[in-house]
């Protein structure tokens, strides 16, 4: 299998994107068709691959510059992220059979073609054609609903924030291939000193801002909210996985071991940001789709911490931590992809069944949904980081390897490593908060509104792809050892090593230190569940009576309302009040206002509430400043004489050849 798997892969490709063409003519139940087909054959090739220890595999192709052919190529990095790529893939073409009429769904197939393509790349050609093609099927994906002016200005904006990754990232490439585009050579000749400075921060932005990295991140949230249920799935799960992929192989696997430790210091900077950020907005936001945006920019940066204590550590010399921060890193960006993957489709049958993002429409759901609302609440206690989910398996993991990391340099690395602890503690408070919100308004309390009393559960397909996704969250929580163990070959790409540390069973990060046993908490849970149960049917008083519920001092709400007044349960609003007042002022600028009509005016009073994303107000909106500065300069120059164009254009040559001159004399 492991002289076919490239050539097995590459049909797949093939396949896809024939698929995504065909399905233009066709209709678009064959995108989700062929979608589902080729992804679950790679899917089953990548992991006979895997549990045959992931041995390297090139192969050369006829395609690529004028002059040059391409490659692709397959080793243990690459394919544990096929495997995700791949299986969310498969998900979502099942989830989009739903009978939605989307006209872009031809561009599905085409999106994980790129993917796929990205992670085979064996050049530089290749990755960012693969890069490229992700980026504008995902484009295209996201601009569905394209009559919305919302929907709009969130694909604009993420095409922009996109030709600005793809500018970064072909100026990265542009100087790590010294004497060849091939990766073998440009890990013969990795880049030193100021080039390898500029290779980082070119790199940090390219993919980091695909990947949602703060202060990036901005595009992501609208984004992402804007996408159909299986797009948004495919963008959250897969996409920015790909684009850290990018950023490991770039980095940790091309540019050299040989790097300064201190390399590591602007991922764990701006993931300490994006989790402390992210996992704030989505406290405060009311659209259901939001908050699981904000919730991957999130748990981005805490895969970007691990990252970058891994790099550190490596750097020191220190390869049992840069193991365990590789291996955080890794599981955590699985189990992620999964679970995120299962809430996005969920939430997609929320808009779809009870006709609304807003959660503030919504409500009640876990009887007329309960597929839905299962799938709600297994993802909801993987983001909020409950044992034994595959979310607390990775923090989990990621924690210890912040404590291990106090050992990495001097007092200057201790404090950052204790800051960064108690960041990464408030971030995961803020993210298991956001959760009981999410579940507790979106599913459970009354119907808001008459079009969430009427609600229905979603189709088959999607209830086939919230259980497929389920299932493999469960696995990944339940036994995440057997993943680090298909995840070994990936760590010794990045030279460091787990395997004397993981067992199917349990995981046992350092020696003299306890590990964890996720099947052994299930039993323990259990049995507590079974002991409160019992008591409770053994000291209970005998039967019941019904009584009104206690409504906060408001009176009995009338006939019309049979399940009651919405307005006298908790809301989006009410539930992040606490956090917007104690914290959204400082980080978020959040603001509230009144405004209340004159004594003889009949008009309501009206409550404002905004908040503004520090990198939006800090970065953007300056950046926005100085482009509609230049557009009006720009046009201006639409009067000028025909005297004062040819000035203007005389002086720009002139300045032109004054810096090609000083630059040859340097």
């Amino acid at each position: 299998m492991t002289v076919l798997i490239l050539p097995w892969l590459g049909l797949v490709m093939i396949g896809l994107v024939v698929t995504g063409v065909l399905a233009a003519s066709a209709g678009e139940r064959m995108a989700g068709y062929g979608t589902l087909i080729a992804c679950g054959v790679g899917l089953a090739g990548v992991l006979l691959h895997l549990l045959a220890g992931a041995p390297e595999a090139g192969m050369t192709i006829p395609f690529g510059i004028v002059g040059q052919s391409g490659g692709l190529a397959i080793d243990g990095l690459s394919s544990l992220f096929l495997a995700l790529v791949l299986g969310l893939g498969m998900a979502s073409g099942i989830a989009s059979l739903e009978a939605h009429h989307v006209t872009t769904a031809p561009a599905l197939p085409v999106f994980v073609a790129g993917m796929v393509l990205t992670l085979l790349a064996q050049d530089a050609v290749m990755l960012l054609l693969g890069f490229e093609a992700m980026s504008l099927a995902s484009f295209v994906l996201v601009m569905t609903g394209h009559r919305d002016e919302a929907v709009r200005r969130a694909g604009l904006l993420y095409l922009g924030m996109a030709m600005l990754g793809a500018l970064c990232l072909v100026a990265a490439l542009g100087l790590m291939a010294g004497d060849g585009l091939s990766f073998d050579s440009i890990r013969a000749h990795p880049p030193q000193g100021a080039r390898a400075v500029a290779v980082l921060v070119l790199v940090v932005i390219g993919a980091g801002s695909k990947a949602g990295l703060a202060p990036l991140h901005v595009w992501l949230p609208p984004a992402h909210a804007a996408a159909p249920g299986p797009v948004s799935a495919l963008m959250s799960g897969a996409m920015t996985k790909v684009a850290l992929y990018v950023i490991i192989r770039l980095l940790f696997d091309l540019a050299g071991s040989g790097q300064p430790g201190w390399f590591g210091v602007p991922l764990i900077v701006m993931g300490l940001a994006g989790a402390v950020i992210g996992a704030l907005r989505a406290n405060l936001e009311t659209d259901i789709k939001a908050v699981l945006a904000c919730s991957t920019v999130e748990n981005v940066g805490l895969i970007a911490i691990a990252l970058g204590l891994g790099f550190a550590a490596r750097a020191a010399d220190l390869p049992a931590i840069a193991g365990l921060a590789f291996g955080a890193a890794l599981l955590h960006a699985m189990g992620h992809g999964m679970f995120k993957a299962l809430l996005f489709l969920a939430a997609g049958s929320v808009q779809y069944g009870a006709g609304s993002r807003e959660m503030a429409r919504l409500g009640g759901l876990i009887g007329a949904m309960p597929y839905t609302a299962g799938a709600m609440l297994l993802g909801a206690a993987c983001l909020a980081g409950l044992p034994p989910s595959s979310g607390f398996a990775g923090e989990w993991m990621l924690l210890q390897s912040v404590i291990a990391a106090l050992r990495v340099g001097g007092l200057g690395v201790q404090v950052l490593v204790c800051v960064l602890a108690a960041g990464m503690a408030m971030a995961m408070a803020l993210a298991a908060a956001a959760s009981v919100r999410l579940v507790g308004v979106v599913m459970l309390g009354r119907p808001r509104t008459p079009r969430c009393a009427a609600a229905v559960e979603s189709s088959p397909p999607v209830r086939w792809a919230l259980i497929l996704l389920g299932l493999g969250s469960l696995g990944l929580g339940l036994m995440p050892g057997a993943l680090l163990g298909l995840a070994e070959p990936a760590l010794q790409v990045l030279s460091t090593s787990f395997a004397q540390r993981a067992s199917l069973l349990a995981l046992v990060p350092q020696a003299d230190a306890p590990g964890y046993a996720p099947l052994g908490i299930l039993a323990l849970l259990f049995l507590l569940l079974m002991g409160i149960a019992a008591c409770l049917r053994n000291w209970a008083v005998a039967g019941y009576r019904h009584g009104p519920a206690w409504d906060c001092g408001f009176g009995a709400p009338p006939d019309w309302l049979p399940f009651g007044d919405p307005a006298t349960q908790y809301g989006p609003g009410s539930m992040a009040q606490p956090l917007r007042r104690a914290l959204g002022g400082s980080l978020l600028a959040a603001r509230q206002s009144v405004t209340m009509p004159a004594p003889e005016d009949s008009a309501p009073a009206r409550f404002t509430e905004t908040a503004q994303d520090p990198a939006e107000r800090l970065i953007f909106a300056p950046i926005h400043r100085l482009r509609a500065t230049i557009s009006h300069l720009a046009d201006l120059m639409t009067f000028l004489t025909v005297r004062q164009s040819l000035s203007v254009l005389f002086a720009a040559l002139v300045l032109f050849l004054a810096v090609i001159a000083a630059l040859e004399q340097t």
